[in-house]
């Protein structure tokens, strides 16, 4: 369902949810994975992450007598202070991308020579993934979803005194 712009708190609380669910569920799927010395792929469990960016950070095409000229901000201090026009017909939420990453840091190498999946020297390298720094985001995690579910409440709540006026 398309929410319009002057309801755009809606959007922004919506898709801070979503991120932070995502967020919750890669947190979990990571926990459960601190055993797993073997993938399909043959390694140790690499801990996952998700990256939340823009899709397109800056890029402003003008049309000038059937020509377009692509403008890329290629520094940071590049036109500063520069404030977007926004137009009712534009949506107040920039379309931002969510990927999964992984992290490729190798795990910690334990000795243990009885277990399947040690090397010649008897050497198992155990998954990537702090259970402490999980806990720690998961708690974060959880937290920023409350306080995006609190927005979107009060946004509601606005909405619906503003219908009993």
């Amino acid at each position: 369902m398309k929410i319009f712009p002057r309801f755009s708190s809606f959007n922004i609380s919506a898709f801070g949810m979503g991120v932070e669910k995502r967020k919750m569920d890669l947190i979990a799927e990571n926990i459960a994975n601190t055993g797993t010395t073997k993938t399909d792929e043959g390694t140790p469990y690499r801990k996952k992450f998700l990256s939340v960016t823009e899709k397109k950070s800056f890029e402003l095409n003008l049309d000038y007598q059937g020509k377009t000229l692509d403008m890329k901000r290629s520094s940071n201090s590049h036109i500063t202070g520069l404030n977007p026009v926004q137009t009712p017909e534009m949506e107040a939420v920039r379309k931002f991308k969510t990927e999964t990453g992984e992290d490729k840091a190798p795990g910690e190498l334990v000795y243990m020579p009885d277990h399947p999946d040690a090397n010649a020297e008897g050497y198992v390298e155990l998954p990537n993934v702090n259970v402490i720094n999980e806990m720690v985001d998961m708690i974060a995690a959880s937290r920023s979803f409350e306080a995006n579910l609190t927005a979107f409440n009060s946004a509601k709540q606005i909405a619906k005194d503003s219908l009993e006026i």
